[in-house]
């Protein structure tokens, strides 16, 4: 599977709100929707946060999470599904982890520790606002910590090791991979290869330059050994396919969607997640390598032997 990489979609997330895109799927209805229709356009897995239908904020609540799960599998069974344990802004410990004993899912993100969050120049940028809670939900986070202790990250493990869940290991800085090391050392996490996501381009942690995705990669290496791990990546705006495109030709896997960007190309916002993963597609295409289907991924990623 050397031309193969794993090529996640990330349907809708907990940063961006209803106001900044008309095509950000808010219901769990469009989520569901937007999942699957990204997984028929190529995608390996699909990365599902909820939402509350009745104003599109961020939520917890398993029902939202058992609906959009259901529909999925109902359309086809084989689709692979990562559940967020990350959650959204001011979730407690139970309503991040709720996921994992009510849908034990193959794959769940895992956070690797600690940022600050830094979303409020946000709160700037529009004059009105379709909901009463998103300017205020930005405006919080000039004093807001992602807060993710050892000892939450601890019972966090313990959860998806009980539940049979691989941790999709969120890295937003170099230090998180020594917290993964630490961890690994102390036996949280699974035995077998590490899953490792590098994430660039939150206000607050790793920014997105090409050199500082280099330096992700070349300390894991050191840390983990090139075959102790297999590895994403993904650059928030403008900077999805930049280092999307520089994760594949590294050897590495990558992620797009709607949570992390809202354009196409400048200017253009995507109608859709289906149309993020055609671009990227196209441009695994024009260097010869095309997407995991998801049964590949599972082999890839150990949930699966050929």
């Amino acid at each position: 599977m050397k031309n193969k990489r794993i090529l996640t979609c990330a349907i809708t997330g907990g940063i961006h709100s209803p106001t900044m895109s008309e095509y950000l799927p808010v219901t769990n209805e469009a989520i569901a929707q937007s999942a699957i229709e990204a997984w028929e356009a190529g995608a390996s897995v699909v990365h599902i946060h909820a939402r509350n239908d009745e104003d599109g904020s961020p939520s917890a609540k398993l029902e939202d999470f058992e609906y959009i799960i259901n529909t999925i599998k109902a359309h086809n069974p084989d689709i692979l599904i990562c559940v967020t344990t990350g959650g959204g802004l001011g979730m407690t410990i139970e309503q991040r982890t709720g996921v994992l004993p009510a849908f034990k899912p193959e794959l769940a993100t895992m956070n690797s520790g600690s940022i600050n969050w830094g979303l409020f120049p946000l709160a700037d940028r529009y004059e009105e606002w379709k909901h009463d809670w998103e300017k205020g939900y930005y405006e919080r986070t000039r004093g807001a910590i992602f807060q993710n202790s050892f000892e939450e990250m601890e019972i966090y493990l313990q959860k998806f090791k009980e539940f049979g869940v691989l941790p999709e290991l969120e890295c937003y800085d170099v230090g998180h991979l020594y917290n993964v090391k630490f961890m690994k050392d102390s036996g949280w996490l699974p035995d077998g290869k590490l899953y490792l996501q590098f994430v660039h381009g939150i206000n607050g942690a790793l920014g997105t330059a090409p050199e500082d995705l280099m330096t992700m990669k070349a300390t894991a290496d050191r840390l983990f050994g090139v075959d102790g791990y297999v590895w994403s990546a993904f650059g928030a705006g403008r900077f999805e396919y930049p280092i999307a495109t520089q994760a594949m030709l590294m050897g590495g896997n990558f992620r797009v969607g709607l949570e992390d960007n809202l354009y196409l190309s400048k200017g253009v916002k995507a109608k859709s997640n289906a149309e993020l993963v055609e671009k990227m597609v196209r441009i695994m295409k024009e260097f010869d390598f095309e997407p995991a289907t998801s049964d590949e991924a599972r082999v890839m990623l150990g949930l699966k032997e050929l």
